[in-house]
């Protein structure tokens, strides 16, 4: 079974962050202040997901740091308006990270109960990531970054791909994580006695 709390992952994320601020000074140093503030957030969010060590797996916390290199290497180099597949892989695998991390923290009081119940638990996790896509799409209409309606619905197409790999990713980490939360609670509850 893949071990989701493996410690390299939170190493590699550690020095994912570090590459994620050079990013931020490059961009800065173009005067790109969009793509600054943008790179900002993520480092901002990533660190956040990086030092909340028990709350997710490690796993998760690595992928959402690469979602923000893949973020970061557009802004820096422009690769999100060059022609090619790039800003659509992004989103899609953005959409897929920030609903795993996410999904797990919205709906850790609900692990033991999910495992039961897998199909509405892979819904769940699928309708929050393609909500998460939605507002995201919103926020680039509204800063300007849209280039055309084709574009918007295409980047929702991946938003949706993404979201429903996170939830089938989720399931395979469902177990081990309710099951070493259902130990430390059976811990928990024998020491209280």
């Amino acid at each position: 079974m893949l071990n989701t709390d493996w410690r390299g992952y939170r190493i590699a994320a550690w020095v994912g962050e570090f590459f994620l601020a050079i990013a931020i000074v490059f961009t800065a140093s173009q005067r790109n202040w969009e793509g600054s503030f943008l790179l900002a957030c993520f480092l901002a969010a990533s660190f956040l997901f990086v030092t909340l060590e028990n709350k997710l797996p490690t796993l998760f916390d690595f992928l959402f740091v690469v979602a923000a290199l893949l973020n970061a290497a557009g802004w820096v180099w422009g690769l999100f308006y060059l022609p090619g597949p790039y800003d659509e892989i992004t989103h899609a695998f953005t959409t897929f990270s920030v609903t795993l991390a996410l999904s797990f923290l919205v709906y850790s009081s609900m692990l033991t109960t999910f495992r039961n119940h897998l199909l509405i638990y892979m819904l769940a996790i699928a309708s929050f990531g393609i909500a998460i896509g939605a507002i995201w799409e919103i926020t680039e209409w509204a800063i300007g970054v849209i280039n055309s309606i084709d574009d918007t619905i295409i980047d929702l197409i991946m938003d949706t791909f993404g979201a429903s790999l996170a939830a089938l990713v989720s399931v395979f980490a469902l177990p081990e994580r309710s099951h070493s939360e259902s130990s430390s609670e059976d811990q928990q509850a024998t020491r209280a006695r």
